[in-house]
């Protein structure tokens, strides 16, 4: 395997680790005091502090406006403010599944009308399996019309996700442009919105806050972008998106571990297909590059 491509598969092992970690700490910070634009405001506020220094060398003008605009918000405010809302009503493994386990399905749609990629009967197969594993565990709670808002919400976020990533792809993006241009575009944007939407910002524990500045604006927001738009650039959006939908199994985990949230016999089925699918599709895309090199 060359070099930049062992690069690539490890960074998206740490960004399934760090998405999971996003989920179970946002579904930990819209219970408190802090309200989901307060999370928002907080992320993308922080991420322009630290990128502060490379904005004025950034150049600006390689990209459209649209352009920065359709990358920027596709992984900015209305991706967040839509996972948070869904957090409030929904467990954080069932995030898990609707907005990255998802990712496959959706990415693979928009790779084949959009950027013309094909793959192997097997990997459309793995991707089904997914996206059945995906659905048996977001049936898993009785259904309520808070419930069904919040799959609706936590669909429109993989939405947004998926155009982010054929956006990096299609205009070629780089790691830099994006690590400036997603916290430009959503404080400008957002910080007007802001007031409009419920606040509790300056009642919260300060404790809160911290915890979300250094996850959301730092390792998310600076780190994960970083390394998702290498992977991408690298890898595709199809393998990339295949390694977030593994975010399920991880963020159930984790809010098993930290949030107290059990996981019921429905979440467990849809972890045991999503692993099931996970390897099928890693054996195809491995069968695939032999029958290359054989030709």
């Amino acid at each position: 395997m060359p070099i930049t491509n062992l690069r690539a598969y490890l960074a998206c092992i740490f960004i399934v680790c760090a998405w999971s970690g996003w989920i179970t700490i946002s579904r930990h910070g819209v219970q408190t005091a802090l309200q989901p634009a307060d999370i928002t405001l907080i992320r993308y506020g922080t991420a322009l502090i630290c990128v502060l220094p490379l904005i004025v060398r950034h150049r600006w003008s390689r990209f459209k406006p649209h352009q920065y605009l359709v990358m920027g918000l596709g992984i900015g405010f209305p991706y967040t403010m839509m996972s948070f809302y869904g957090l409030r009503v929904l467990k954080a493994a069932h995030a898990g599944v609707l907005v990255n386990g998802m990712l496959p399905v959706m990415g693979a749609v928009a790779a084949w009308f959009i950027l013309r990629q094909r793959v192997s009967v097997l990997r459309y197969w793995a991707i089904g399996i997914i996206f059945l594993a995906n659905f048996v565990m977001a049936g898993g709670d009785t259904f309520s019309l808070d419930h069904s808002l919040g799959i609706l919400l936590l669909l429109a976020a993989a939405v947004c996700y998926t155009t982010h990533m054929i956006g990096v792809k299609f205009w070629k993006f780089e790691w830099r442009d994006v690590l400036v241009a997603v916290p430009v575009v959503n404080t400008l944007i957002f910080l007007p919105l802001w007031f409009v939407f419920p606040t509790a910002l300056f009642q919260a524990d300060l404790g809160e806050i911290l915890v979300q500045a250094g996850y959301q604006g730092i390792i998310v927001n600076i780190v994960a972008l970083m390394f998702s738009t290498y992977a991408i650039a690298r890898l595709g959006t199809i393998t990339v998106s295949i390694f977030m939908s593994f975010v399920p199994v991880t963020t159930a985990l984790l809010a098993w571990l930290l949030l107290g949230e059990e996981l019921n016999s429905w979440e467990l089925c849809g972890i045991v297909g999503c692993s099931i699918g996970l390897f099928l599709y890693a054996w195809g895309q491995t069968w695939e590059n032999r029958k290359r090199i054989l030709q």
